[in-house]
């Protein structure tokens, strides 16, 4: 049977949802596969990927320290209307905080992570009426948390790319110093 048949055509999905980023923990689920520090998502076709035709809410990228990329910060901004978030350690706690504070205001939120200490979080949102998708790399992704959610969106090698690190140019390498001592 065709959409038509089925009346598919007529169905308007009007669901707002929220994309949260745990940005180490995705970062090293890429790096980890790729073995290069230098691979990274691809927001640019991720992101319409995830929402699926359904609306963008909110994304927030958190990550742990304070350098991040200016590029990626602007990227996320101008593209998604997104921001960054620095963490003072790890993404769980102040990620779990907007996923219970966007709660009453999105259907779905989708957490872009596979780390297993979301599992709780999953659980309360589902029991809250949200809609929790999570989107991870398969193979570093806890199956529990998979096991909890509604649905589970597998990032894969489609989903990043790697940058290839800028030759150094002759003459530009840093000089290292080296202390001698005398020999009496």
């Amino acid at each position: 049977m065709s959409e038509t048949e089925y009346g598919l055509e007529d169905v308007i999905i009007n669901q707002n949802v929220a994309i949260l980023i745990d940005g180490n923990n995705i970062e090293r689920s890429i790096h980890s596969i790729t073995k290069n520090n230098n691979s990274m998502l691809n927001f640019d076709t991720l992101i319409p990927k995830l929402l699926d035709n359904r609306g963008l809410n909110r994304l927030v990228y958190f990550r742990e320290g304070k350098n991040i990329s200016s590029k990626l910060r602007e990227r996320l901004h101008y593209n998604f209307h997104g921001s960054v978030r620095p963490c003072h350690k790890s993404a769980d706690i102040p990620l779990s905080i907007k996923a219970t504070q966007l709660a009453t205001k999105v259907d779905t939120i989708i957490i872009m992570s596979g780390d297993s200490d979301y599992i709780e979080l999953v659980r309360h949102l589902i029991s809250e009426g949200v809609r929790v998708e999570i989107a991870a790399v398969e193979n570093t992704t806890s199956q529990m948390l998979i096991d909890e959610a509604d649905y589970f969106h597998a990032i894969t090698s489609e989903d990043w790319f790697t940058l290839n690190p800028k030759p150094q140019k002759k003459g530009t390498r840093k000089k290292t110093s080296r202390k001698t001592t005398k020999k009496d």
